[in-house]
Formats: structure tokens, sequence, C-alpha cells
């Protein structure tokens, strides 16, 4: 691919500029224009460049969307070949070599139990579209209108997906306990813990008078993202789905933002072993495009016609940097890269709460990792043994990383946790780096000025 001149780097000035303009213009529910107050020119790989001239390793990568970083050769090198083709862009859901070559490789990398019996929904640009997809599937095959979540979820931003994340301020879904190990709900943790949970769900839908009508589906995170990096126990995602298969319930999986070698596995779900009835896919199957999909067992695929569309569910270009990405991640192990180089990660990290007692808890899988921040000086909340989130410090921390050249988000349940996804093409020094550079920043927060660090909005 030919290689083009780099675009010039505004000015200082003119990065204030855009700045202003755009918290003059843009709604106010713009969210990571608020904490990174940066404009990028110019990014490779996990490198941006901003228009004042500093340089950033990118831990958000499009909130895990850039599987591969940003501009990988390969997948500009996809939209250039589509683009240089005269291919038609826009195609609703025709069928389309890109199309076709994009949903091959798509299997190909799917458990095989799955794959071999599944059918694919092209929906709306975003991993939000696909979860109302899913959840109208299985309303539809089902003829039932219940829905089973867990408390932490997120599942998008439009009304059904809302509906079932952790959020939700009108409750029209019947929310389950998720497990964890800190912050237990049941005050036990480990294997316990996830028992209890299991347990309760169990009785739940089996007790006549429990208040819960046979469901229509049960959706569940392998890792809760945004609900602070929480991965689920192996085990208690076995169980989920015996309990669900036990009583005719579709298990629907949301890997919008787990899939695609980011834990470890090319799927969240290959951990546990078990094959859902659902996959919902978004996010890194775009290759930093828009492209949004569910794929299902073909027994669940008895919905009409037009039951669920979207102008652009025809994405060619999204589909060939798809394409791309599925098959250098497979190629390469890179999942199995991410397994590796996140648990050296995590171990360094987890060193950090030893040195430092606001460090809570540091978890993750792969390369999906989150380190909660406490005020290890307020009492415990509800009589419990772990200490009050700190949003405040979190806040201060995300901060300190942008001045130190380092791009991390925030999350949980109070936005108290530090989240780490970086692109899976980290190298060894990236990884060095991106950890020294989160631990100076910790240093440097916790000797600002004395603020209130304990449980602040929630996230």
């Amino acid at each position: 691919m030919a290689v083009t001149e780099p675009a010039p780097v505004a000015a200082p000035a003119v990065h204030e500029g855009i700045l202003r303009r755009q918290s003059l213009r843009e709604s106010a529910a713009r969210t990571y224009a608020r904490s990174l107050p940066i404009v990028p020119v110019r990014a490779r790989g996990m490198t941006i460049e901003g228009a004042d001239g500093r340089r950033y390793l990118d831990c958000l990568s499009g909130a895990g969307t850039l599987a591969l970083g940003h501009n990988h050769p390969v997948v500009l090198e996809a939209i250039k070949k589509v683009l240089d083709s005269g291919a038609p862009l826009h195609v609703l859901d025709l069928a389309t070599p890109v199309k076709d070559a994009f949903t091959t490789e798509l299997f190909a990398t799917l458990p095989r139990r799955f794959a071999d019996d599944a059918r694919i929904q092209f929906c709306g640009p975003a991993g939000t579209d696909a979860v109302e997809a899913a959840l109208k599937l299985v309303r539809a095959a089902t003829g039932r209108e219940g829905l089973l979540a867990f408390t932490g979820a997120y599942h998008g931003m439009t009304e059904g997906a809302l509906a079932a994340s952790g959020g939700a301020e009108d409750v029209r879904v019947t929310r389950l306990p998720f497990p964890r190990d800190y912050r237990c709900p049941f005050g036990i943790g480990g294997e316990r813990g996830a028992e209890t949970a299991a347990r309760w769900t169990e009785n739940l839908l089996d007790d006549p008078k429990g208040g819960v009508p046979a469901p229509a589906g049960m959706i569940l995170e392998p890792v809760q993202g945004e609900g602070g990096v929480i991965p689920a126990p192996d085990g208690w995602m076995r169980r989920m789905r015996e309990i669900t298969r036990a009583r005719s319930v579709p298990l629907i999986a949301d890997e919008v933002q787990t899939g695609v070698g980011r834990t470890g596995a090319f799927w969240a779900v290959e951990h546990s072993g078990i094959t859902p009835d659902v996959m919902v896919l978004s996010k890194a199957i775009g290759g930093s495009l828009p492209l949004a999909v569910i794929v299902y067992r073909s027994a669940l695929d008895t919905w009409q016609p037009g039951a669920h569309a979207g102008t652009f569910r025809g994405n060619q270009l999204a589909m060939a940097a798809g394409t791309a990405t599925l098959s250098f991640v497979r190629e390469n192990r890179l999942a199995e890269r991410a397994a590796t180089l996140g648990a050296r990660m995590l171990a360094r990290l987890q060193g950090l709460a030893a040195e430092h007692p606001c460090v809570g808890d540091v978890r993750g899988r792969g390369l999906m990792i989150g380190v909660e921040l406490v005020d290890p000086g307020a009492p415990a909340p509800g009589g419990g043994s772990e200490p009050p989130p700190a949003p405040a410090l979190a806040a201060a921390v995300q901060q300190e990383c942008l001045r130190r050249g380092l791009i991390v988000e925030l999350g949980g349940r109070h936005s108290a946790v530090v989240r780490l996804l970086p692109p899976l093409t980290l190298t060894d020094e990236q990884a060095t780096a991106v950890v020294d550079r989160l631990a100076d920043a910790l240093a440097a927060a916790e000797r600002l000025p004395h603020r209130r660090t304990t449980t602040g909005p929630t996230h």
C-alpha cells in the first residue's frame, strides 16, 4: 500500500479553538471529550498524536473497538482494496463477495459446535442495535416477553438495551446477582459466592410465587466491562447454561467488548466452554468501522422478513476491515498473546496494591484490565470489609495519566475503576510503559491536596 505524507499537525492555538467550539456546539451528552480534552490528528498502532503535538499511548482503543490499534496496515489495505474495486459501498442486506468473505471468516472463528448450526443477522451499525435484535429474536422465538439480566450489566444506550443494563430506572427486567469476589453481594466471594448467586437464580425461576414468569431469554456479559471489569467465574457460566437449557430459556452472550481475542480467548465464552444460543457481536468485528451482528442457533430463526432491519447494515468497508482483523487475530494467535501479556500486566499491577492502600482490587482477563481505587481511611459501607470506592481519586489518576501521555478510561458502579483496553498488538515495551505511567500517575494523584474520594454518582 502506498505511503502518504502525514498530515501537518495543528498548532496549539488551533487545538484550543477546536476544543472550545466543541464545547459550544456539541450536546451535554458528550462523554469521553469531557475527561480526555485532546484533538487527535494522527494515529498508528497504540499511539495517538494530538493537535498540540503531544503523543499518547491509547489504552481506550475506541472502547475496545481497535483490536489491532489505529490504522493497522492490513485494515487499511482491505479498505483501499474495496474502494479501488468500484464495488458498491451501500447495499442494504444484499449479498456481496465482501459480505460473504466476512461471514465465512467470522464463522471460522466461532466455537465449532455453535457455528455448525448458526444463522447470522446483520444489524444497525452499533452494538446496542444488535442487543435489540437479540431481544426481539428470543421474544419472537419463545412467545414470551420477560428478560433475565444482571446487576452491573451494560448492554447499550437504546431503550431495550438500557432496560437490561445495571443503571435502568424503569424496571421491566428481572435483575439477578452477578458474582463478584470483591464486594460480593452475599459477603462471601469466591466459589461459594458464585454458587450462591446461581442457586438464587435457580430458585427464583422455579418458585411459583417468585413473581417471575417464564422469561424469553437471559443476557449476560462473560466479563462485565462498564460494570467495572468483572470476569464471570467459569463454573458460574456453566451453571447459567445448565439452568437456562433445562428451562428452555435462550442464553444470550453479549460479546460486544469481550470478543476477538480481548480476554485471551477468541470469544470469552470459550473460557468456560459453554455454547450460548445467541451471541451479540460488534466493536472489533468491524476492524475500527461500524458493524454489528447477532449469530444464533437456527432453531430460533422464526421471525418474519423485515422483523429487524437497518439502513446501514450492509457496510462494505466495515466488513472488509472486519475480515482482515478477524483473520489477522486468528492467524497470528493474538488471543494467546493477550492472555500472556495480560497476565504479566495484572501481576505487576497487583504489586501496586502492596504499595498503595488506595488500590482495592486489580482484576481482569487478557487485555481487559481494571484497577479499583478506594478510600482506605473511610469506614466500609454496609458493614462490609472493603473500603468505599474513590471516584474523585480515580478521576485524578486519569488526569495524571493523561499528563504522562497515557489514555485510560474509568468504569464501575461509581466510576472508581481505572480501565485498560490496549490493542492486542501491544508490545512488551508498551506494556511496561503503560504500567509504569499508571503507577507514576497513581503516586502523583495520592500526593494531591486532600479531597473527598468516597462514593460519587453511579456510573
